[in-house]
């Protein structure tokens, strides 16, 4: 899976300004705030897909909702409201639970883009990588299998990379965890993004 390819699609042609319309941000501010949420989003995924039952539940959702259509009018999507964005909402509250809010806030510090907009930005955001995730499965003809193994190399590809954002995603999601670790990764993830 290439982040980067996704990324460039997201942020591509008039997408990027499309998206900055919708959530009420300007090209730059939604720039860093996306380039912050694909991170948590893909890794989030990977996670879930760790048990057989959880990479089951995410081809079938791929098989029945995202073909990967959404890739091709990215701007006509995000424009389109009301449908999608509730979409969007069922697949965060899938792939976060009950952690969203604070996965939200750790976005927001992370790219010193306000919680509000953020909340915004994520039901936009999860359809596109479900959609793009659909088609690199009918692409590649991939089982449920071959999805978790992508997506977990995509994670661990991340974690190379970017590893204080996929810190704190881990801290999130381990409930046992007092949210303290949140903030030092939270500043290890805002020094990251701010010398890219």
């Amino acid at each position: 899976m290439n982040i980067e390819g996704l990324l460039g699609q997201v942020l591509g042609g008039g997408n990027l300004g499309a998206i900055s319309q919708t959530i009420g941000a300007d090209e730059s501010t939604t720039s860093s705030a996306i380039q912050a949420a694909l991170p948590m989003l893909v890794g989030a995924l990977a996670r879930n897909t760790q048990s057989e039952d959880g990479a089951s539940a995410l081809a079938g959702a791929l098989d029945r909702d995202h073909d990967g259509s959404v890739l091709d009018d990215i701007a006509g999507f995000v424009m389109g409201g009301g449908a999608q964005q509730s979409n969007g909402a069922g697949i965060l509250g899938h792939i976060f639970g009950g952690n969203q809010p604070a996965v939200e806030q750790g976005i927001s510090e992370a790219s010193g883009v306000d919680m509000s907009t953020i909340a915004k930005l994520l039901p936009l955001l999860a359809p596109i990588v479900m959609g793009y995730l659909g088609r690199q499965k009918q692409e590649q003809g991939m089982d449920a299998g071959a999805l978790a193994g992508m997506l977990g190399g995509a994670s661990q590809q991340m974690q190379e990379q970017q590893s204080p954002l996929m810190g704190m995603l881990s801290s999130i999601l381990d409930t046992n965890r007092d949210g303290s670790m949140v903030d030092d990764a939270i500043r290890l993830a805002s020094g990251f993004l701010n010398r890219r």
